[in-house]
């Protein structure tokens, strides 16, 4: 009803269809991320932990472990540094999210000032384009939890061979090694050129 109210009755945003088609999308998009947003704070209202994942290891880290090339590679330590690494750069990316609907559902959009409602739906634009970028990458850290689960994770999709530890540290969401990259990324380029 919120939603509704925000695009459909707010005379300002009803003037300018583009913010409606934005915040239209915004919502499409995000509403499975909300859900999610609202059963973790169930959880965590429940007295559980924010950072929650059903099928955790029994493994325990060290207090300051990080992963080094001399442990064999990808041993249930790495496996689970990434993993809590992934869980919780997931959980800040949904945290964002709910900032930003709560923001978008208190902003007052009847400025008398032109210049400051076009500020506002410019910040909101931005805001929507910025939560899009990380809707995408939520995926990809759902496709890495995924590839933790089945024993793929760390290891090229391309070659199979393993992917740098600074690669993983990096962008954990890696999932070709850096050459299998390049390649990848050079093959791009001739293609958009044609």
């Amino acid at each position: 009803m919120l939603i509704y109210h925000l695009i459909f009755e707010n005379k300002s945003v009803k003037r300018d269809k583009n913010i409606a088609r934005n915040i239209l999308g915004f919502y499409y998009f995000w509403g499975e991320i909300m859900m999610e947003v609202s059963s973790l704070e169930t959880k965590k209202s429940n007295g559980a932990s924010k950072i929650t994942n059903e099928d955790k290891s029994d493994v325990q880290l060290p207090i300051g472990y990080k992963p080094s090339a001399d442990e064999e590679f990808m041993n249930p330590k790495q496996i689970e540094y990434f993993r809590q690494k992934l869980v919780r750069w997931r959980a800040e990316l949904l945290d964002d999210a709910n900032q930003t609907i709560a923001n978008l559902s208190t902003e007052n959009l009847h400025r008398p000032d032109q210049m400051d409602r076009a500020q506002i739906e410019s910040n909101a634009a931005l805001d929507l384009r910025t939560r899009d970028r990380e809707r995408k990458l939520l995926q990809k850290i759902d496709s890495a939890m995924r590839r933790i689960e089945d024993g793929s994770y760390g290891y090229c999709e391309d070659t199979g061979e393993p992917i740098s530890l600074s690669r993983l540290e990096a962008r954990p969401i890696a999932s070709l090694s850096l050459h299998a990259q390049e390649l990848h990324e050079r093959m791009e380029r001739v293609h958009r050129d044609d």
